[in-house]
């Protein structure tokens, strides 16, 4: 999520093509069968044996299963995946990715769109439930919350209503005989496919999957690939070796929202959805309180990467307005620099955000209160900011918090500690910016309660 998410991509360091992937376990469990009540976070579905809960993948709630236990080592839950359907939801459609389907063994499915047997309308509703079940569990916040589909302006060739051609970066890995694929869901072994239908179709043309013309060639002595649509050029494909290292000065793209271009790093982090830099851009412009907001206060954009975000705030309120992007990774933040040339208030610090904080929260009393007028806009790794960085961020008191969260768990516990601090969550809005998937994204405001 989908992809692991947030922080600029690194390659696996050396292991070896030889070395053993992790297998499943090599005594199966029992065979059950379930009634699944209700689906969970991490996109499994919930049922029930002899009172104990079973965790069980490719089901839909409502459904009835045959289902084979994978994982009983636990008391209080089992894992189970779904060999055959006893009683189909009327949700459950023909998956769009066939190496994924339930029709194949549990070991042969593709991993990366464990909801792409549910009706998009559906899958939709389940992302709403898991965010609303999350903010009331953990944040203590009961709040009717709508999944929206990335709107097809700001997505072209993306199929919305199935859920297809929106990923720009995939990557394939490569086991010891040289099969090209991704991994199997919940596995690290590779399985052949012969389709990436969640992939934009430049990448399906040059992917080098079985039965292609490029397959061998591409494989040869690499231990993954990439491959990457950057919006602003053509669609690329990289092989890596086991024992390659990350260059000094490493290719670079070009991404485009709206007018602005954004240079990154081509293994650095970008947005994967093809609409999803615009709609976040969007969506985090519409949740900043104008009334709230100072352009002259030290307004901050933290896990900032290459400015996107940054450029949204001071789109929205003028090449004047003061923003700092805050990012550990020193290349991201050197590209947010030129990407950023246009605001003269803006600035890019090569920072650890934790660290970033407790400086500003020891520096001078002119400086802390230049943060007490402000906005800060963060959009944290999937583990979300964190109690330290919310502490430290709420004893600093900005004005308002926008916060982007590609995880309902993390966002929730930091809605905790932010209500714990004064501040209260004001505004959410959530989009599918990966369809398919469990994953989903969400906009958060929270100011504080006076």
């Amino acid at each position: 999520m989908a992809t692991s998410r947030r922080r600029p991509s690194r390659r696996p360091a050396p292991e070896g093509r030889r070395r053993p992937a992790p297998q499943r376990p090599a005594e199966p469990g029992p065979v059950l069968e379930l009634d699944v009540e209700r689906i969970a976070h991490g996109g499994v579905a919930v049922a029930r044996h002899d009172g104990r809960v079973v965790f069980v993948a490719d089901a839909i709630p409502g459904e009835r299963v045959r289902a084979q236990v994978t994982d009983a080592a636990r008391d209080r839950f089992w894992r189970a995946e779904t060999l055959e359907v006893l009683g189909a939801s009327p949700d459950r459609r023909e998956h769009v990715w066939a190496e994924a389907s339930v029709d194949r063994a549990p070991e042969d499915r593709a991993g990366g769109a464990e909801f792409g047997h549910i009706a998009m309308r559906r899958q939709r509703e389940l992302k709403a439930e898991v965010l609303r079940d999350a903010l009331a569990r953990m944040g203590g916040v009961e709040r009717d919350v709508e999944v929206r589909a990335v709107d097809p302006a700001l997505a072209p060739g993306v199929d919305v209503e199935e859920g297809t051609g929106w990923r720009t970066r995939v990557r394939l890995h490569v086991d010891a005989e040289g099969v090209v694929g991704p991994y199997a869901a919940r596995s690290h072994r590779v399985v052949p496919v012969a389709s990436l239908p969640l992939a934009v179709a430049e990448l399906e043309e040059i992917a080098p999957l079985a039965g292609g013309a490029r397959r061998a060639g591409a494989a040869a002595e690499a231990s993954s690939i990439d491959l990457v649509a950057p919006s602003g050029g053509r669609a690329e494909l990289v092989v890596h070796a086991a024992r390659d290292r990350r260059p000094e000065h490493p290719p670079t793209v070009v991404e485009r929202v709206g007018d602005r271009s954004f240079t990154l790093d081509r293994g650095g982090f970008w947005q994967v959805h093809r609409g999803a830099a615009s709609t976040l851009t969007l969506a985090v412009q519409a949740a900043i309180d104008a009334d709230r907001f100072d352009p002259d206060a030290e307004n901050q954009d933290l896990y900032g990467g290459v400015g996107l975000l940054a450029a949204a705030v001071g789109d929205r309120f003028g090449p004047s307005t003061r923003i700092t992007t805050v990012e550990a990774d020193a290349r991201a933040t050197e590209h947010a620099g030129a990407n950023l040339a246009d605001w003269v208030g803006a600035r890019a610090v090569p920072e650890r955000v934790d660290r970033y904080l407790d400086r500003l929260a020891g520096a001078t009393d002119g400086a802390t209160r230049g943060l007490r007028g402000a906005t800060v806009v963060l959009d944290p790794p999937r583990a979300g900011a964190g109690r330290t960085v919310v502490d430290r961020l709420a004893e600093l008191r900005p004005a308002q918090v926008v916060y982007v969260a590609c995880d309902p768990v993390a966002l929730a516990r930091d809605v905790a500690t932010f209500r714990a601090h004064g501040y209260e969550l004001e505004t959410l809005e959530a989009f599918d910016l990966f369809p398919n998937t469990h994953h989903v994204e969400a906009v958060a405001r929270f100011a504080a309660i006076v």
